[in-house]
């Protein structure tokens, strides 16, 4: 019984099946021995509230926060206990805290309802009785049949039964789900792909037995079992017939598929779910800071009681009369007394810990991010393209990189793919002018244009004199090469004459110029062009059969089957029939999978070819075929047919099935394709490493080819000692060369070393020998990674996150195979590239080039880190300022628990009067220009391992905050004697008077010091600094001056301002605590200044160099623009705000700013830095 309602409730979900049965059209048989399942419906639900459970689930979402629950336990206690301050001062900032970030929750979530319901409500057919019925998307059932027209987007996962074209295929985009925005193919299975009207559907008695849910893309298991004249055909369904959710028919008039997963378990919809949540270093150290104050606040309650106990002991001291325990509380128990007591003290001194700091550091956070979006120098003007912020929890993270770990293709090289060599039997080749030319003679030279003309046969020529046997040879393995290379691939095809792939799957009458392909690996696009420059042009293909135009001749060849590339095999593969009907294998991937299958070909000479390639830096490909016999076919056709149609461990029999299959290759070549760097990728590594940031290259490449790139891109430099931990056998054999590589560290420790480690190496290393593989990492300035699968990539990154120094990571990646590691490192940035958007939608932030990353450090990580880092040290002090009085008074009121400001002024000092001064300088403050930050990358030393929150750094704010307290206190106490008679009407100041007089002292000193930590200003820093002020003062006047006769406080704050003693003590205390301040700035800026503090005195220097330099060429009837647009000019952006002051109508916050080049770039806010 208690099973069945955990079921029922949810929590407890009945156990499932590994497969799910679907019958299409939900014709269920007739006989009673099925049992229907339970599927839900196609509504997508992105939001997380509903009316019903907004109120409960985000009071209880928001009290999981420590702050929260704390500030909720005193407040409770207020409300039970007698104590010194009204539940008020507690609950007003504790309702106006949860208030503000459930509004913001709640918007949030309204958003995300009207998306959905938008998405839920849009329009679609199904099949039902034999026609089609319009209904909305959220009524769609799993087996429903449902019609797509071109251009409309699927709204379940469907399996394709036909489309309007003879074959039963369809093109679609997935753009929305991984960003690609190439065609891919789909198609249905031959016996429903004939079925192309709702009549003839009508007919279709088919089941679909296939996995159950899961979020791979990519992945999809299945068959389907069609009732056909009494017998049942069997058909495999994998994700060629599979149409997802989110993507969008094309080029296709219309198709009819089956809907097999619906609503929240569509892939698109799985995929929606969370990463793993990071915190940020600077979270961990508030949350430490947090304890600490607890353990403060705590202490002090505890100090509080014991010596008010201590106190009433004592004979001497007489109880005054207004302070006498009634009978009732005399007779009560010490100990509840005790606990009483101590809970009043603690209500008392609670709001040393800051309950709006959390609130503040969200809006922080959440605003902030807006400025990497808004930075233009991180706009990419060729692809359109801008920084993207996909969390902003781990901004000022960025600040704090220790390790960069980085892919290579498409992350530092362009992934544009030009192919430059080929290895033919054994004889290496360059394409020049469309031409293959061996390596050695030139196109001028006679030798090379004997050859050009001996293999004029692969390119326009029809005719062919052959000279010998040898060259005959030559030829026809040269032909199968790139017949071979025009095969084995799965590019798809455009002519451009028409509009997209045309309604043909081929376009006999086009020209290689004329076609463009399509890919979703730039390396088998760069091959098949090659190939079509060559001679051998592919025309087209269909589910069936493939074309390619050889001397002018169109060839078809019966596509028979295709094994799918994947990253253990590290291979691909067709079968087809040729003209003559032979049945060939071509297979093309990386030599350590290739060469080790081949049993003929010049595999030696091959193999000494493709280090020669990979010493270039290409990017390399083996090539080779095998051709079966009608038996070996039968045979092939039978495991894979098997295999196909498994629905249990099918990827396991697939994979064994592709190992027989693809064996007794004989090797044709080789293929050399380059992959140029971008753009300023040598000048970024640079700096990052001046940063003191270790850079780690992890790649999927040849290790020869990834030397080369790294030695091109300064990830290794010349003088650099390169070590190698590669093709190591054994655990045995890899720990020994580990001990040898750490010799050679230690007696060579002057030598800078980088290392390279291959894959297999790394799973050895990882094995036994962590500790010493880790030390040897650590002591080279440069690793490089090659031969590494995915999930290797993410262990490497976990083992140094795991390290005993904890060093804050960054990985950097832009295809699928890079996720792993992206969602692995404490900061993960996507690259917005050409291997679709998986890796940009996995990431933490994501920008279009790699140069982009040392703005996003060096900028935008520096300020964000320094903000919010001054945010929480200057929330915690002024706390300390705030409660640190009231703590010092019960001395002086014998523990009665008597407060010393009133409760208005308790519950405002950090919503209120404190707040918008530290909010403004965490989103706008820039301690540094940005150009010097970016040009001096050693800045960033000064920042990392958090050293702006460091214990010490902790320590120093709050002493300052508790030596400004005692300050306040006791200036305000001994200036105003208790026997002076200091008020104009020649009264005494009271207790409401001296707790408002050290109130006011309080908020100017703490506003004030947030003004001197500020070096760049606005006009909006001016207004919130110096109008909480007089906004402070202007409350105080209405409300204990105007209003409410009944207050404690009325006419206090009148009284006080009458005064020229209280304006004597405020302007003499306020000097007093930052005068100390301002002179231990001055002294240690003079004589231990920081890299940064010596930057600032030099951009000081520069700026009014540059503002005398403006002045005198505006004396001499210069173009006062002329300083600004010079881009060789280091000071033309400090020179701004003095040119701002000189242009009319112009105001130190114009929102336009010139960069380096001279363009002018649109900024949110400027102003004018301060020293």
């Amino acid at each position: 019984m208690w099973r069945w309602v955990r079921q029922q409730l949810g929590f407890d979900p009945p156990h499932q099946s590994d497969t799910r049965t679907i019958y299409i059209a939900n014709r269920f048989p007739q006989n009673g021995l099925y049992t229907p399942q339970k599927f839900i419906d196609n509504r997508i639900i992105s939001s997380k509230y509903t009316v019903w459970n907004f109120v409960p689930k985000n009071l209880f979402e928001q009290f999981r926060r420590v702050a929260n629950f704390y500030f909720l336990i005193i407040f409770l206690v207020q409300l039970m206990i007698d104590t010194p301050t009204s539940p008020v001062t507690s609950g007003l900032p504790l309702f106006f805290v949860i208030t503000v970030t459930a509004i913001k929750q709640g918007y949030e979530d309204w958003l995300r309802h009207k998306s959905d319901n938008e998405v839920n409500g849009a329009p679609v057919y199904v099949v039902r009785s034999g026609g089609l019925v319009k209904t909305r998307s959220k009524n769609i059932r799993v087996g429903d049949i449902v019609r797509i027209a071109k251009d409309e987007i699927f709204p379940a996962d469907l399996v394709l039964l036909s489309s309007d074209r003879g074959d039963g295929s369809c093109h679609v985009t997935t753009a929305s789900l991984d960003g690609e925005t190439n065609l891919k193919t789909h198609v249905a299975v031959p016996e429903t792909a004939v079925l192309q009207t709702v009549a003839n559907l009508d007919t279709l008695i088919a089941v679909i037995e296939c996995q159950q849910p899961e979020a791979d893309l990519y992945r999809f298991i299945g068959r389907m079992i069609l009732s056909q004249q009494m017998e049942e055909i069997v058909r495999p369904l994998g994700p060629e017939s599979l149409l997802l959710r989110g993507a969008r028919l094309k080029n296709t008039k219309e198709i009819f598929g089956v809907a097999i997963y619906t609503g929240m378990e569509t892939k698109m919809a799985l995929n929606y779910k969370s990463k793993s949540q990071k915190r940020s270093a600077v979270e961990k150290s508030m949350n430490t800071f947090l304890i600490i104050y607890l353990i403060i606040l705590i202490s002090e309650a505890i100090i509080s009681t014991i010596l008010k106990y201590t106190w009433q002991t004592e004979e001497k001291w007489d109880e005054p009369w207004y302070n006498r325990k009634t009978e009732h509380q005399r007779n009560s128990s010490k100990i509840l007394r005790f606990i009483s007591d101590f809970l009043a003290f603690l209500v008392l001194y609670n709001f040393i810990i800051p309950i709006s700091l959390y609130v503040t550091v969200e809006m922080q956070k959440f605003l902030g991010s807006f400025f990497i979006g808004w930075d233009l120098d991180l706009y990419h003007e060729e692809t359109d393209q801008k920084a993207q912020v996909n969390t902003s929890d781990l901004n000022e993270e960025l600040g704090q990189v220790e390790y960069v770990f980085t892919d290579k293709t498409g992350t530092l090289t362009e992934n544009e793919m030009q192919f430059r060599e080929c290895s033919i039997n054994g004889i290496k080749y360059q394409e020049i002018n469309g031409r293959l030319v061996p390596e050695g003679p030139t196109p001028e030279s006679s030798e090379g244009l004997a050859y050009l003309r001996s293999l004029a046969h692969l390119s326009t020529s029809a005719h062919l004199a052959i000279s010998s046997e040898n060259e005959t040879e030559l030829i026809k393995e040269q032909d199968l090469f790139f017949k071979a290379v025009g095969l084995c691939h799965t590019v798809q095809i455009s002519s451009g004459q028409s509009d997209g792939l045309g309604d043909g799957p081929w376009h006999p009458n086009a020209t290689s110029s004329q076609l463009e392909y399509y890919a979703a690996s730039p390396d088998e696009k760069a091959l098949v062009e090659a190939a079509a420059r060559i001679g051998v042009v592919f025309m087209g293909s269909t589910e069936e059969t493939m074309e390619i135009k050889t001397l002018g001749k169109l060839e078809r060849y019966k596509l028979l089957h295709v094994l799918e590339f994947d990253s253990d095999r590290r291979r691909m593969s067709v079968i087809v029939q040729s003209p003559s009907g032979e049945k060939l294998l071509f297979s093309k991937g990386a030599e350590s999978s290739i060469l080790p299958n081949c049993i003929g070909g010049e595999v030696e000479k091959t193999r000494i070819h493709v280090d020669e390639f990979a010493l270039k830096g290409l990017r390399t490909l083996c090539v080779a075929y095998r051709q079966f016999t009608p038996e070996e076919f039968e045979e092939v056709d039978r495991r894979l047919f098997a295999a196909r149609t498994a629905l249990q461990q099918r990827e396991e029999k697939l994979a064994e099935t592709f190992h027989f299959i693809e064996r007794e290759l004989l090797l044709l070549g080789a293929t050399g394709v380059e992959d140029r760097l971008q753009d300023k990728v040598r000048e970024t590594i640079e700096a990052l490493r001046m940063a003191g940031i270790k850079i780690w290259v992890l790649t999927g490449d040849k290790h020869e080819t990834a030397i080369s790139v790294s030695l091109s891109c300064g990830h290794f430099h010349r003088t650099m000692n390169i070590l190698e931990l590669v093709n190591q056998k054994s655990d045995s054999e890899c720990a020994e060369q580990l001990r040898r590589l750490a010799r050679r560290i230690a007696e060579d420790h002057v030598i800078q070393h980088g290392l390279v480690v291959d894959g297999s190496s790394l799973s050895l290393a990882l094995r036994e020998h962590e500790k010493i593989f880790m030390d040897v990492c650590k002591s080279c300035c440069a690793v490089l990674c090659c031969r590494m699968a995915p999930l290797q990539k993410a262990k490497v990154i976990r083992l140094i996150k795991i390290s005993p120094e904890k060093p804050i990571t960054l990985a950097v990646g832009d295809g699928a195979n890079d996720v792993s590691m992206i969602q692995e490192a404490h900061v993960g940035i996507g690259i917005m590239g050409k291997e679709g958007r998986q890796a940009a939608r996995n990431s933490d932030y994501a920008i279009a080039r790699f140069k982009f990353l040392s703005k996003l450090l060096f900028v935008h990580g520096h300020f964000y880190y320094i903000r919010i880092a001054t945010l929480v040290q200057y929330f915690f002090y002024k706390n300390v300022c705030f409660i640190t009085p009231q703590f010092l008074y019960q001395f002086y009121c014998l523990f009665s628990q008597q407060t010393l400001y009133d409760s208005v002024y308790l519950t405002l000092y950090n919503i209120c009067f404190t707040s918008l001064p530290i909010l403004i300088y965490s989103l706008l403050e820039q301690h540094v220009h940005p150009h010097v930050l970016q040009s001096k990358p050693t800045l960033y030393r000064d920042i990392s391992k958090n050293n702006h929150l460091s214990i010490k750094k902790f320590l120093y704010w709050t002493i300052l905050g508790f030596s400004h307290a005692f300050i306040f206190f006791f200036g305000c106490y001994f200036l105003i004697w208790e026997d002076a008679s200091l008020l104009g009407n020649g009264q005494m100041f009271g207790n409401w008077t001296f707790g408002t007089l050290v109130f006011t002292v309080m908020v100017i000193t703490v506003t004030v010091k947030m003004a001197l930590e500020t070096h760049f200003w606005t006009w909006i820093n001016h207004v919130v600094t110096w109008g909480s002020i007089a906004f402070y003062f202007a409350f105080s006047l209405f409300y204990g001056g105007i209003f409410w006769p009944f207050l404690d406080i009325y006419f206090v704050f009148i009284q006080l301002l009458s005064s020229g003693s209280a304006w004597f003590a405020i302007i003499l205390i306020v000097v007093t605590c930052l005068f100390l301040d301002v002179v231990k700035k001055v002294f240690d800026r003079q004589l231990h200044p920081t890299s940064t503090e010596k930057a600032q005195m030099e951009e000081d220097k520069g700026s009014v160099s540059s503002a005398y330099e403006f002045a005198e060429s505006k004396h001499r009837g210069e173009d006062s623009r002329q300083l600004l647009a010079d881009p060789d000019s280091s000071r033309a952006e400090l020179a701004y705000t003095s040119l701002l002051k000189q242009i009319p109508g112009s105001s130190a916050w114009t929102p336009y700013a010139v960069s380096q080049r001279g363009k002018q770039h649109v900024h949110l806010l400027e102003g004018c830095w301060t020293e």
